[in-house]
């Protein structure tokens, strides 16, 4: 009897520990964090235009609820920039997240969660809505985001713009502590919500995971396909979590 224990133990103890890792680091995968879990994940988005242009920072302790639900809070959204007059370190917004997972991308034919953010700051209200989906075949995982932005910011709140963002990402696991994959975004900007002035914006690129018994870490790299002025040519994404 204690040497099945011990063998259970074996084979659960590391998806345990790898259950909060991150596959991709722009889309959402369908899963939540087990109940009674605590994980700290620390975002870094680089971002390039003719050369560096920002760095934008965010930090966020996840929450395992129930079996189907996850909370964060996101302490600290910040960045470094070298544009202009705007040059340096600023602090943005503070968030709060959920995620409620309907179905299973394993069990069930296709894995559906949903998703809310919200955000505030000086001068600034955000709100971030995602449809998630996902499928697991065996070592390959498909997923996809829809994504409905809205922002409020100025003095008044009167600067209100939208955003509608499809996000689609494959990724291959190599072995049980390795992926490579690729993910794909696209971005419909609507300045003041105006469909005639809407900008659009598409990346690719390729993303890589490694996850250890604790932690994981995953970086994407996406080029821009439209070459839209004044949005990157080029950004990279890490995503570094530790479970606690």
């Amino acid at each position: 009897m204690k040497q099945t224990l011990c063998a259970i133990c074996a084979v659960l103890l590391p998806s345990i520990c790898l259950a909060g890792a991150r596959h991709f680091t722009f889309i959402y995968e369908a899963p939540t964090s087990p109940p009674g879990s605590f994980e700290i994940e620390n975002y870094a988005t680089t971002r390039f235009t003719n050369g560096f242009t920002e760095a934008v920072f965010r930090n966020e302790l996840e929450i395992g609820i129930t079996e189907h639900f996850q909370a964060s809070i996101y302490f600290a959204n910040w960045n470094y920039t070298r544009r202009g007059a705007d040059r340096g370190f600023h602090y943005d917004t503070a968030s709060i997240e959920v995620i409620h997972n309907l179905t299973n991308p394993v069990t069930d034919p296709i894995g559906i969660s949903l998703y809310q953010e919200i955000s505030g700051g000086r001068r600034a209200i955000e709100s971030e809505t995602k449809l998630i989906a996902q499928k697991n075949f065996g070592p390959l995982i498909l997923a996809y985001n829809l994504t409905l932005e809205a922002e409020w910011e100025d003095e008044s709140l009167r600067d209100h713009n939208g955003e509608i963002q499809q996000a689609f990402g494959a990724s291959y696991e190599l072995s049980p502590r390795v992926s490579v994959g690729a993910e794909m975004l696209h971005e419909v900007l609507l300045p003041a919500w105006h469909g005639s002035e809407a900008e659009n914006n598409f990346f690719i690129g390729p993303n890589v995971s490694y996850r250890g018994n604790r932690w994981f870490a995953t970086v994407t790299a996406l080029a821009q396909t439209t070459h839209t002025e004044g949005e990157a040519d080029y950004q990279v994404r890490v995503i570094f979590g530790v479970s606690l």
